[in-house]
């Protein structure tokens, strides 16, 4: 087991947000994505999460999807890697990462190169965001088998951490074997980039406590936080004792002020101090990073949002440290 990296300072209950425009799901995205927005709209939005000091911005991965899929998750998702190299180009101190990359699509080898890479092109500011993947169409095409995504996605961590902390990793496999076999450049970050598991169920909660370095809740509730980050922990005690994890939530859409427009179901508006109060319950039980939905009815609304957030928000985030 590898030792834990971690990003987030003490106490600070931290903030990003999934890129809008670069995957146009029916369950995640607003309906102005969907009616023509552009590559500019998305790249506006990650300069107002710069500028608003949010902690990271987040592309997901998907290579192709089944035409069975496509009227709710749609066929429109950007390729993380030269997306997020794009991003990192035009911004200067936000974090950029995936949520989540399907590390089972590529040799971790192949994985590790593009994700240090982009660590040296954008300063030491990449968060790798993995997850087993669910779309078994995908691993088909791929020639790969869908049953065993949770032990590909185990290697494949294995091995990029040891490709990102030694320069000649020996991969013991079984399905990637390697020694004597070099790269460079070397991330930025050490020991190393962090990285974060996605999941929901208890196979990547035991994932998140045996190898990663933090998690990020795929669809998980609130009320049913509290248990899923004590049974993290409780399994951490067990095979990596003192590993200090990050734990994630995906919230619910947000609106800072009063809408005066039908906004959807379960936002969270308000006060900047309601906003605070709600989300401070989260750092309460150790929640360190959130990420956040604003409803929006245009990219300049969106940016709007994000500006009086980081004004009148983030500031008065804290979170509880867990042992």
């Amino acid at each position: 087991m590898h030792e834990s990296v971690s990003i987030i300072p003490e106490g600070r209950l931290v903030c990003g947000i999934q890129l809008p425009v670069q995957a146009l799901s029916v369950r995640t995205s607003m309906p102005w994505e969907r009616e023509g927005s552009t590559v500019d709209d998305m790249l506006r939005v990650a300069q107002a999460c710069d500028d608003a000091g949010l902690f990271y911005v987040a592309i997901c991965h998907h290579i192709a999807i089944p035409r069975s899929h496509a009227d709710m998750m749609s066929t429109q998702w950007f390729d993380p890697i030269p997306t997020l190299a794009y991003i990192a180009a035009r911004t200067t101190r936000t974090r950029v990462m995936t949520n989540v990359y399907v590390a089972a699509y590529r040799h971790p080898l192949d994985t590790a190169k593009a994700f240090a890479t982009l660590d040296a092109l954008s300063g030491g500011r990449v968060i790798l965001g993995v997850g087993a993947g669910h779309v078994e169409a995908e691993f088909e095409m791929l020639g790969l088998d869908f049953v065993q995504r949770g032990a590909l996605l185990d290697e494949s961590i294995d091995a990029i951490v040891a490709a990102w902390t030694d320069e000649y990793p020996v991969l013991p496999g079984p399905r990637y074997a390697v020694k004597e076999m070099g790269q460079r450049p070397r991330p930025v970050q050490q020991p190393r980039p962090p990285i974060w598991v996605g999941g929901y169920g208890k196979p990547a909660l035991r994932r998140v406590a045996e190898r990663g370095d933090g998690w990020i809740p795929q669809g998980t509730p609130r009320k049913r936080m509290p248990d899923d980050i004590a049974y993290i922990l409780g399994h951490r005690d067990e095979v990596r004792p003192g590993a200090r994890l990050e734990f994630g939530y995906i919230t619910e859409y947000v609106y800072v002020g009063d809408p005066d427009w039908e906004t959807p179901k379960g936002t969270l508006s308000g006060s900047p101090d309601r906003i605070v109060d709600s989300f401070n319950e989260l750092g309460e039980i150790g929640v360190s990073h959130l990420q956040l939905r604003f409803a929006s009815r245009s990219a300049d609304e969106c940016c709007d949002q994000i500006a009086a957030f980081g004004r009148d928000v983030a500031p008065h985030l804290v979170r509880k440290e867990l042992s």
